[in-house]
């Protein structure tokens, strides 16, 4: 399959992104839903995730994308190979945290990662980025004790305003207060290794919940 085209950036405040979308009923979804679940918010095309289920077949993973078409190209993907640990999403994450947090299986949320999100560079436009506080409120209310965040960017100015963002929360502490030399993580994204291919640096931090 040919990849499809899409516009590399979209407005998430716009009108067409507030809408709710269904959410499914994970029974159906995954072979074994109560396994812990990693979610990968903003997995654009879903190759890290693609990559990283066959791995570990004890999680399940899910990838929430913005980008609709994207999301049905991912899921082919998935259905071609027959990775019952496997889902992709449509949505906005800032408008459907807590539905979807709440859709899970109680506890089951164990791992976030948010990698490279659209830095949205423009003050004006500061409030387009993924990491706003109401969307840290709802992971702490609802990821798992002892659950993990993992942030990455190769914009360090973003890079510290999620990390800001979730250290102001009382439920999150770094496990280190430096930059994370290595991906914890077994499978690096595609903008990761684009990114060490340039010679740049990737700014990186792993978060825990409290228990």
């Amino acid at each position: 399959m040919s990849p499809v085209r899409v516009r590399q950036h979209v407005n998430p405040l716009s009108r067409k992104y507030q809408q709710p979308v269904s959410l499914p009923d994970w029974t159906t979804i995954y072979d074994n839903p109560q396994q812990p679940l990693h979610l990968d918010i903003g997995c654009a095309r879903g190759r890290f995730l693609y990559e990283l289920a066959p791995q570990q077949p004890d999680w399940n993973f899910l990838g929430l994308e913005i980008r609709q078409p994207l999301v049905e190209e991912a899921n082919q993907w998935r259905d071609r190979d027959n990775l019952g640990n496997l889902h992709y999403l449509y949505g906005n994450i800032n408008v459907m945290s807590e539905a979807l947090f709440q859709s899970l299986p109680q506890g089951c949320l164990k791992r976030i990662s948010i990698q490279f999100p659209d830095p949205w560079f423009k003050k004006r436009h500061h409030k387009r980025r993924v990491v706003q506080p109401e969307l840290v409120e709802d992971l702490a209310r609802f990821l798992a004790p002892d659950g993990e965040i993992f942030l990455q960017s190769d914009v360090e100015e973003v890079a510290r305003e999620m990390c800001d963002r979730l250290s102001e929360h009382p439920a999150f502490t770094a496990t280190k207060e430096d930059w994370l030399a290595d991906n914890p993580l077994p499978v690096p994204t595609e903008r990761e290794i684009a990114t060490y291919n340039k010679g740049e640096p990737v700014y990186r931090r792993l978060f825990r919940r409290s228990a």
